[in-house]
């Protein structure tokens, strides 16, 4: 008989005695051996073991293989083959009857595994923006994924881990739905990060080397919150001619907006800051600013003192009394001059020193 004659698509029946599952013994000394001892296989790609019934102590002919697909028996070896498993259960056994009528078992562990056909992420009972301080459950959904059991699921900020989840201990090996979820507070960080999961077979050394990952689309978080201010009271003093600026702002999600209430008769700027370049006795006072959106309201209050500047006023001071000096001085020097040097001096004397010697005496 030819090797591929050999391949059956039926069990082989090499005696007429029946197999029964119930009557499995896997205690033997001399069981069957699989190699490899188990299987991992995806989903629709092909399997293949082969089963040694016995060493020494068992009769051949009556060693069979219990298992859908294709077989073939070579004395106590015998060979599994499937083209395209797409059976859930399809762990094959392999046995033999030992001398004294045991019928002796082994059963091959195959893992059929099927990564998930989608894996999404959503805000359990909320849509729209979020609130800080307010806590949300992030849900994550897992379609057709099997086997469960080996399933664990991660939640992302990011690409920070938040937790994971597992399903349940689970016994079936067809593919299951699964809905994890993970419960957070909201903060302002939140606001524009991008939350995601992924659900990840763990098959062990048998299973593929790669990770078997699916991720989710990212859900981008929009969260609000309120404005915050440092200080609830501000004290300033500074001269007046100085600048006055007062700054009350804030960062807020929606962006707040800013109303003032000053000392003194004006219109209510709508900006977070107010200057006045030359401040006087008019800008004295207290000023009130309110700063608010959506989320809530916070107000600020400027204690403003403006003190005199005297220095101006000693500078101009300073500058008159040293006027008033040197005007003293130059006088003093002046009148000390005139009696030093002008003192004989005659109007007449300045004509005669003119007059030629020729001319004579007047």
């Amino acid at each position: 008989m030819s090797a591929s004659s050999a391949f059956l698509t039926v069990p082989l029946l090499v005696s007429l005695r029946v197999f029964e599952v119930n009557s499995c013994n896997y205690t033997c000394p001399d069981k069957p051996v699989f190699t490899p001892s188990s299987l991992v296989v995806k989903y629709g790609d092909p399997a293949f073991a082969t089963c040694v019934a016995c060493q020494s102590d068992c009769d051949e002919s009556l060693a069979n293989l219990e298992a859908a697909g294709l077989k073939e028996k070579n004395g106590r070896t015998l060979k599994w083959k499937v083209n395209s498993l797409t059976e859930w259960k399809s762990d094959p056994i392999c046995y033999n009857i030992d001398h004294n009528g045991t019928q002796c078992c082994s059963t091959l562990k195959v893992t059929l595994y099927q990564m998930p056909t989608n894996v999404s992420i959503s805000v359990l009972n909320h849509s729209g923006p979020m609130l800080e301080k307010s806590r949300y459950d992030l849900v994550c959904e897992v379609r057709d994924v099997a086997p469960a059991e080996n399933l664990t699921v991660t939640f992302y900020r990011g690409q920070t881990e938040l937790g994971k989840a597992q399903f349940s201990r689970s016994t079936s090996k067809k593919p299951k739905n699964g809905s994890f979820s993970l419960s957070f507070k909201a903060t302002k960080e939140d606001d524009g990060a991008q939350f995601s999961c992924g659900a990840k077979l763990e098959l062990g050394p048998e299973g593929p080397q790669r990770p078997l990952v699916v991720r989710s689309q990212s859900l981008t978080a929009t969260v609000h919150y309120g404005p915050e201010l440092q200080n609830e009271v501000n004290q300033i003093s500074i001269y007046e001619g100085e600048t006055l600026q007062l700054n009350c702002s804030s960062v807020g999600n929606p962006s707040p907006s800013y109303t003032w209430i000053l000392p003194f008769n004006d219109s209510s700027p709508a900006s977070s800051v107010l200057t006045f370049k030359s401040a006087n006795f008019k800008h004295e006072g207290q000023y009130n600013c309110t700063v608010s959106n959506s989320v809530m309201a916070v107000s600020v209050i400027f204690e403003v003192d403006v003190q005199v500047n005297f220095l101006p006023y000693i500078i101009a001071a300073a500058v008159v009394l040293a006027a008033v000096v040197l005007t003293i001085v130059a006088a003093k020097i002046y009148c000390c001059y005139k009696h030093k040097y002008m003192r004989d001096y005659n109007l007449k004397d300045v004509f005669r020193l003119r007059r030629h010697p020729s001319q004579g005496p007047y």
